[in-house]
């Protein structure tokens, strides 16, 4: 298992080693020993979810309160995706950057999105389908968007008509969400990692 730190400090793209043969593969997609170790902290499972999703969609830009946050470890199971992590920590040195990590289930690279940070993807494929592992349970009163085509975060995604949902279609700009206030803090989420 390989982990390389994205150009947000925080978030890290996994690579397992394969084993595969002419009966099939295996892998070990996710280590919480091997996590903690890069991280700094062991990453709490509080629940798993799964995403299937049609060729064209786009989800996201999604976050939540910190504190508690939600991290994410997340893989491809199923056909492929970009996946997008974006640093909306107020007062972080990338803020406002973005970074795409194609996962799918080929090379079946995984991404680790600590608490404060935004996250989405891009459907490659019909039925792509992601597992997550989170750190905390939905909390639909924490739980935030930033509109994954505003063109202040440039994010390039690799279709010409994104499907939206309409929550997301409806999701304030980056501009908007800063004016707000509802975007996290730098200070209080490396604070609250730091913790862990």
């Amino acid at each position: 298992m390989k982990f390389r730190e994205l150009a947000i400090p925080g978030a890290f793209e996994i690579t397992p080693q394969l084993h595969g043969d002419p009966r099939g593969l295996f892998t070990e997609w996710y280590r919480f020993d091997r996590l903690a170790e890069v991280v700094g902290h062991p990453l709490r499972l509080a629940q798993g979810n799964l995403s299937v999703s049609a060729r064209g969609v786009v989800r996201g830009i999604h976050f939540a309160d910190v504190p508690p946050g939600q991290a994410k470890y997340v893989t491809c199971v199923r056909g492929a995706t970009l996946d997008v992590v974006v640093d909306l920590r107020v007062g972080s040195p990338t803020f406002g950057r973005w970074e795409g990590v194609l996962l799918d289930d080929t090379d079946r690279r995984a991404v680790y999105v600590p608490e404060g940070l935004g996250h989405g993807f891009c459907a490659l494929t019909d039925d792509a389908t992601l597992s997550y592992l989170c750190s905390e349970t939905y909390n639909p009163s924490g739980e935030h968007a930033v509109h994954p085509l505003d063109p202040d975060l440039g994010i390039e995604w690799p279709v010409e008509q994104p499907q939206l949902s309409a929550r997301d279609a409806a999701a304030p700009s980056l501009a908007e969400a800063l004016a707000s206030g509802l975007l996290p803090s730098y200070d209080v989420c490396t604070e609250y990692t730091a913790g862990l």
